[in-house]
């Protein structure tokens, strides 16, 4: 008989939608020691399920996918039993959860120090990413869970350092050095690029944290909703994509899954993403005519990249509430880039 659970270091890896946060823990990933069997645990706000395509299968690595709502309020029950499952089927020898970027990791925590994970989850230095151009944007500013993801976080990773300024790296440092309590520690994470020594060599997270915002406390749920598993595991039939529509916290999402065997053609699929409206969230996992390609724009800048995913195609835009573009109209558009 295995020997219990006991300490197992759980990282949170928090941040705004687009900053970066599963290619920072791919990167990290990169640099796992031998030996270590690793579980990740990625919560999308979209329905659909995109950013584990990001990882590719292997023996010391488990990556559970939870979309369809935020951790913290909507998926809290199916969080607690996922984790129990997880743990049970897998025993890894490290945790890390990535949250919704529209998550608050207070409710998180909640449930991570809940009387069913006391003495077997050890929780460590919650991570904050930040995009240091999003301070450009005062809705981002002012908006409560932006602003309490990096009050919470024991350190934050400036990403996409590539991208922004010399100005506005240093406002973004001088921002945060206002931040109370202060932080642990501060590091730039260009391409996602962290040292493994901020996970290894990381503390554990203070007691005392903030409580959930009442947005997220509105949107817990009386019970559990366990629709996730028709997402998952639905497969489309040929000419028949699967649309998924949901709407919580004042963002939309609008997502769909294709056949596997469907191809688009990959220069007028990236055409018409391409002209959807700037401030839009956009990603997807596509089998193209130049192959498999991942596809993911935020705050404007657009990266596709090959990927080891074959299950289906899918697509997910995610946008303020209102303006998300009709499903409809849309969805005609895309089945005209299919060959």
């Amino acid at each position: 008989m295995s020997a219990p659970l006991a300490n197992v270091p759980v990282h949170l890896v928090t941040g705004f939608l687009g900053s970066g946060k599963s290619t920072l823990i791919r990167r990290l990933i990169d640099q796992k020691p031998a030996g270590e069997r690793w579980a990740v645990v990625i919560n999308e706000f979209g329905r659909v399920g995109i950013d584990q395509a990001m990882f590719a299968e292997r023996d010391d690595l488990v990556v559970k996918g939870l979309p369809g709502g935020c951790l913290c309020c909507q998926l809290a029950f199916v969080l607690q039993a996922s984790l129990v499952n997880l743990l049970h089927r897998h025993r890894p020898d490290r945790l890390i959860i990535e949250p919704s970027g529209l998550g608050h990791p207070a409710g998180l925590l909640d449930v991570l120090r809940g009387e069913g994970f006391e003495g077997v989850l050890d929780v460590r230095d919650i991570i904050a990413l930040l995009d240091p151009r999003r301070l450009d944007d005062p809705r981002a500013r002012e908006h409560e869970t932006f602003r309490d993801q990096l009050a919470m976080a024991d350190g934050v990773a400036l990403t996409m350092t590539d991208l922004a300024t010399p100005a506005q790296r240093e406002a973004a440092r001088a921002w945060l050095g206002e931040c109370w309590p202060p932080k642990r520690w501060l590091a730039e994470a260009p391409h996602g690029e962290l040292p493994l020594s901020q996970l290894l060599d990381s503390r554990r997270h203070a007691r005392a944290t903030a409580a959930a915002s009442p947005s997220h406390q509105a949107a817990r749920p009386a019970a559990a909703t366990l629709v996730l598993d028709d997402v998952e595991f639905r497969e489309p039939e040929p000419g028949r994509p699967l649309r998924e529509e949901g709407a919580s916290l004042g963002h939309a999402s609008l997502g769909w899954r294709w056949h596997a065997a469907e191809v688009f053609d990959l220069d007028r699929v990236a055409m018409l993403l391409g002209a959807l409206p700037a401030g839009l969230r956009v990603k997807g996992v596509l089998n193209t005519t130049e192959g498999w390609k991942l596809y993911n724009r935020a705050d404007g800048t657009v990266s596709l990249s090959d990927t080891a995913w074959r299950r289906d195609s899918r697509l997910e835009l995610i946008g303020a509430a209102g303006e998300l573009p009709a499903a409809g109209a849309l969805e005609v558009l895309l089945s005209e880039c299919l060959g």
